[in-house]
């Protein structure tokens, strides 16, 4: 038998994951292995004794962790029936688990650079709801894994691709759109608190280490006019850096594609490749997202609204079909994913009649409330307290501060209002909102199981309702905020017929629950 030859079916056709699983396994070492090389560099080769007690705990984890995996290994078997994909675990306790096939929604292929090097993947199904009693086959050769895909998928209806199946494919121009991301400063945020982190628990104070402290020192001796712009130019340097980096890792050699009639493929990755398999019968809708920036630098990203893309976790990482990219072509890529035109309706006031349902002007009013009382007012009355307490100084800096603030707080309200809306699109429920991410979600009317209504004292005295849409796909729900309470139950019997209308007041099905 050569190396890659998957072992043949035991008895009832049971098989195991290829024996280099055990390698996949045995170098889960490495991460912490390389926090000590770090530390002992950091600290110029004085490694604490705390270290040397982490290293030898390390090497009695690492021999006790490779025999479990090697007894798990060897006791874990699984096989594809006519009607189930069924797994066997456990040494003392054996269990048998039983997926039934027409509950398969998607399959994930997922390989590390690990995985890759040794030419094995890991697969996993997703099913309706979390997907937490789907076991993962972490480590199956290549080809084997995509039979198995097949398999899993054999019930979804065949059929021949569209004319032009590939929706769309990465191009390099698109890292343009990677800085526009939270990753350029919360990426720096987040391995810096990374590293700290690693070195306390090695025994190493971060603040401690000569180069920061000289670092420090150096940054004292310069004017704060010059030492703050330079730091702040600096971290948005390193920040944009690494979101490129990041960009490029997770969607280096993106395609979407229809795989068939029936079956959405995304495949991704530069160092760590994932193919993510969604079947169109589970696709419910998509989500087109606009953040802040990357809506000012004309660029959107798209989302899959899905059964079977496991839990809340898991399912942002898998449910993207398109990275930030044009608008233009997120717009396509949503409405080719539909199979219907995409309803990208324009922002009221531009020129144009709006083709979503506007809310009243109460939604407003509430929003420049909301920024006036948690944003201007708390800011404004610490300046000022500190001031009249501490620091005279500080007073013309609250007065300013009101005023910016409350000009923010305006505009912020202003945009937030006219990005909502709500409306219907043939089979699909429209809903739009948001300032800072503004979202546009399409989604099946048909989907929806069960709707909210809820509602705050401030509210209910403005007039005004929550309606939340709960489906069983993405996240569960989706908020359609602040709506005419006297509306809210018309449309909502209207988006979704049969579900309140039972529980309305009135003849004509418009009035109040």
């Amino acid at each position: 038998m050569t190396p890659t030859t998957p072992p043949p079916p035991r008895d009832g056709g049971w098989r195991r994951t290829h024996p280099r699983t055990l390698l996949v396994h045995a170098t889960w070492p490495l991460p912490p292995l390389t926090s000590l090389a770090a530390a002992a560099v950091a600290t110029g080769g004085r490694i604490p004794p705390g270290t040397w007690i982490a290293l030898a705990a390390l090497t009695v984890s690492f021999a006790v962790v490779t025999a479990v995996g090697a007894v798990r290994w060897a006791r874990t078997e699984f096989r594809v029936t006519g009607a189930a994909l069924e797994v066997r675990t456990g040494v003392l306790t054996r269990r048998l688990r039983t997926v039934p096939l027409d509950r398969i929604r998607t399959v994930d292929l997922t390989a590390t650079p690990l995985h890759r090097v040794l030419r094995l993947t890991a697969l996993r199904a997703g099913t309706a709801g979390d997907g937490s009693g789907v076991p993962v086959l972490d480590a199956l050769p290549v080809a084997e894994a995509g039979r198995l895909r097949g398999a899993l998928l054999a019930r979804a209806s065949s059929g021949a691709a569209t004319d032009d199946p590939v929706l769309a494919r990465f191009s390099p121009r698109w890292l343009w759109y990677a800085p526009l991301t939270f990753w350029v400063v919360g990426g720096v945020l987040i391995a810096a608190g990374t590293v700290h982190r690693v070195l306390h628990g090695m025994g190493v104070d971060f603040w401690e280490l000569g180069f920061v402290q000289r670092a420090f020192a150096a940054f004292g001796t310069v004017s704060p006019w010059l030492t703050v712009p330079a730091a702040l130019l600096v971290l948005l340097a390193a920040g944009a850096v690494g979101a490129v980096a990041l960009y490029a890792e997770n969607w280096w050699d993106h395609r979407l594609e229809w795989a068939d009639a029936s079956t959405l493929r995304v495949r991704r990755g530069l160092f760590t490749t994932r193919t993510v398999t969604v079947g169109r019968a589970r696709l419910r809708g998509v989500l087109l997202r606009e953040p802040l920036l990357l809506r000012a630098g004309g660029g959107a990203a798209v989302r899959a609204v899905a059964g079977g893309l496991g839990d809340r976790d898991e399912n942002r990482a898998r449910s993207g079909l398109l990275p930030p990219a044009p608008r233009a072509l997120a717009v396509r890529v949503a409405g080719g994913a539909l199979r219907a035109p995409f309803p990208d309706p324009p922002l009221p006031g531009r020129g144009v009649p709006a083709t979503l349902v506007r809310h009243p002007r109460a939604a407003l009013r509430r929003r420049r409330l909301r920024g006036l009382l948690w944003v201007t007012l708390p800011g404004t009355a610490l300046s000022a307290g500190c001031g009249v307490a501490f620091a005279p100084v500080l007073l013309p800096w609250a007065g300013a501060y009101a005023v910016v603030s409350a000009g923010v707080a305006w505009w912020a309200a202003r945009a937030a209002y006219r990005a909502l809306g709500h409306g219907l699109c043939g089979g699909h429920l429209v809903v739009r909102s948001g300032v800072f991410s503004r979202d546009t979600l399409a989604l099946e009317r048909s989907a929806v199981a069960a709707w909210t209504f809820s509602s705050t004292p401030f509210g209910r005295r403005a007039g005004l309702v929550t309606l939340t849409a709960a489906f069983a796909a993405g996240e569960g729900r989706h908020r359609i905020p602040d709506l005419a309470a006297a509306r809210a139950p018309g449309f909502a019997a209207a988006a979704a017929p049969g579900i309140v209308e039972e529980f309305l007041v009135g003849a004509d099905g418009g009035g109040r629950p």
